[in-house]
């Protein structure tokens, strides 16, 4: 019996905002929520770097470029952007490119806002925006570097994918 063999592929991806200029306030947007009261951060789109992390660990593991190549500042149509519309948009081009989803987990450093109570409701609205499941997690810097400092938010996510059924290897 000659079996196929899908071989997965990993992926990571990195993305850093800085807050937004105290004279040019902006909402948050993180794990693909709105955080009510909290400091946005500067960017092209909604700022948000956990989504727009594991947009770009889908693109690495598929090899198929960056959250630049597909969303970069030349691009108007995606100023403001939703970091969770940027998500989905990355998982049907990974999808389009032949491979499936297994998982993309991500974590993020940063001093506020506390995670824990919205962990859920993030998992789930970026999982659906993926197609396929997300975790997030959350830590601090203990007070190093630029996170630790409160200048902004660090993401970094891994992902995995693997060939679709015509894309195996047997």
């Amino acid at each position: 019996m000659d079996r196929a063999v899908i071989l997965p592929r990993t992926g990571i991806g990195i993305d850093v905002h800085a807050y937004a200029a105290g004279d040019a306030p902006r909402p948050l947007w993180l794990g693909g929520l709105f955080w009510e009261g909290e400091r946005g951060l500067a960017g092209h789109s909604d700022g948000d770097p956990v989504a727009h992390a594991a947009a770009d660990a889908l693109f690495s593991a598929a090899g198929i470029g960056d959250l630049g190549t597909h969303f970069g500042t030349s691009r108007p149509e995606f100023a403001g952007a939703s970091g969770v519309t940027l998500l989905a948009e990355a998982a049907r081009i990974v999808r389009a490119a032949g491979f499936e989803i297994g998982n993309v987990a991500v974590q993020f450093v940063a001093n506020r806002p506390k995670f824990g109570p919205r962990r859920e409701e993030s998992e789930r609205v970026l999982s659906e925006a993926a197609g396929a499941p997300v975790s997030v997690t959350a830590t601090t810097s203990d007070g190093l570097g630029f996170t630790g400092r409160g200048e902004g938010i660090s993401a970094v996510a891994t992902a995995l994918v693997y060939p679709g059924q015509s894309g195996a290897i047997g």
